[in-house]
Order: C-alpha cells, then sequence, then structure tokens
C-alpha cells in the first residue's frame, strides 16, 4: 500500500473571493476548521504517513498551521515560487516523494474513495497512471471521463454547460513517479489538459470508478452545502 501523498493546494481560489478572502481556498473554515484538516483525518484513516504540500498562493497560512506533523503524517512542503500550474507543481512535489508510486490530491475536493480498493485496482490493471471517477447526474461543471469495459480510459470531454450524466476526473490520482516524471512535459502544465488528455491514446491510463461522497468545495453553493454535509466527518 502507498503510504504517501500529494495535496495541490496552491491555487487562489477566485471562484469563492466573496466568501474566502485572504487565505488560500484550501484553509477555508467549514464549521470552524480549515478544509484540509478534514482531508488530512481522511488520508489518516488509510495510513497515509507523509504529506507533500504543493503550496504557492499565500502558502505561510499553511505551512503555520499544520507545521511538520498531523496526528502521525508527518509533513513536507514544496513551495513554487511561480505558478506552475496542477501538472508542475506535482513534478515539483515530486522531488520530496521516497515513493515509487504516490497518491495526488485536489486540496479543495472531499472524495471518500477507498483508498485500499483503489491502490489494489491499479496493481491489478498494471497501471502507470490511474484517476478515481465520480459518477454524476450532472457532470456540466466538470466534463467527463469515458473508459472501456476494462476501465482504461478511452476519452476526455470538455465541461460545456449542457445538463448530463456521467463519470467525472473526481480529482484523486496514483501516479508512478518515473514514469511521470519521463514524459517530460516541462515544469508548467496542466496535469488534466497537458498530460491526461494527451497521453491517454498511446499510455495505458486507467479510471477507478466509485461512488462515496464527493464534493468540490471551489463554488460558494457547495461551500455552503459543506458547512451542513461535513458535520459527519466530525467523529474524525
Amino acid at each position: 500500500m502507498i503510504n504517501e501523498a500529494i495535496i495541490l493546494a496552491g491555487g487562489l481560489g477566485t471562484r469563492l473571493k466573496s466568501l474566502v478572502k485572504e487565505i488560500p481556498k484550501s484553509m477555508a473554515l467549514i464549521n470552524g476548521k480549515p478544509f484540509l484538516e478534514y482531508q488530512l483525518n481522511y488520508l489518516h484513516e488509510f495510513g497515509i504517513n507523509r504529506i507533500v504540500f504543493s503550496l504557492g498562493y499565500k502558502n505561510e497560512f499553511i505551512q503555520s498551521y499544520f507545521g511538520s506533523q498531523f496526528k502521525s503524517i508527518s509533513i513536507s512542503y514544496a513551495i513554487e515560487n511561480e505558478a506552475l500550474g496542477t501538472g508542475g507543481g506535482i513534478l515539483n512535489a515530486f522531488q520530496k516523494i521516497n515513493s515509487k508510486e504516490v497518491f495526488v490530491l485536489n486540496g479543495d475536493t472531499m472524495f471518500e474513495v477507498n483508498l485500499l480498493k483503489f491502490f489494489a485496482f491499479h496493481k491489478n490493471r498494471d497501471s502507470k497512471v490511474s484517476l478515481a471517477l465520480r459518477f454524476l447526474e450532472d457532470v456540466s461543471r466538470f466534463g467527463t471521463v469515458e473508459t472501456d469495459s476494462d476501465n482504461r480510459i478511452t476519452g476526455f470531454h470538455e465541461k460545456n454547460f449542457v445538463n448530463s450524466s456521467g463519470y467525472i476526473n473526481g480529482g484523486i490520482y496514483i501516479i508512478d513517479k518515473c514514469f511521470y516524471e519521463n514524459l517530460n512535459l516541462g515544469t508548467k502544465f496542466s496535469i488534466e489538459c497537458d498530460c491526461f488528455e494527451k497521453i491517454y491514446k498511446t499510455e495505458k491510463l486507467y479510471g477507478f470508478q466509485c461512488d462515496e461522497y464527493f464534493l468540490d468545495i471551489g463554488v460558494p453553493d457547495d461551500f455552503n452545502k459543506a458547512q451542513h454535509e461535513f458535520k459527519r466527518f466530525e467523529s474524525r
């Protein structure tokens, strides 16, 4: 089982500016606790014992709050001096990763994927990159991911504001470090657009379909929804 994770928490949080000011989006308070604290509790339950935060915008808020330890999880920081995009941020954080493979999570999404099952799926497919996928009735905000009968990814479709159902990229990945570093995509790029959407035709990317709880706090409506729905996590 993988015991390290990278959390992408360097975003500006533009769509939440009306509700969250002066701090990174991932530090937005939900029932008095930063969103990232809920995410770390989730990772702790699956035995993750080392986290690397990929940070940029106002990174000092996250560093001062979490320090070098959360419960049994040791914490390191990969700081971007300039915006590198999600793909470049992961590449930068890999310098602090010791494992062959690593979980990667978006720092504004709670997706309660069973990481043990996700890892077993990844190994069973001998995959180099696996994405956790979530079925939604309305995918207009996210775009969709298509897979074949063996769960190999066969296509990505951009968000189009049309109310339709399908599987979306849930923002949790398993990535083989050596494979990713050897893609030579540069230092600044998007993991979604410049990596996944370009290499899936020639490389075997797999999608792990699951239906666990999912919420992206990146827009005000869902941020407000989290204030109620995250009460279920208070016992953690």
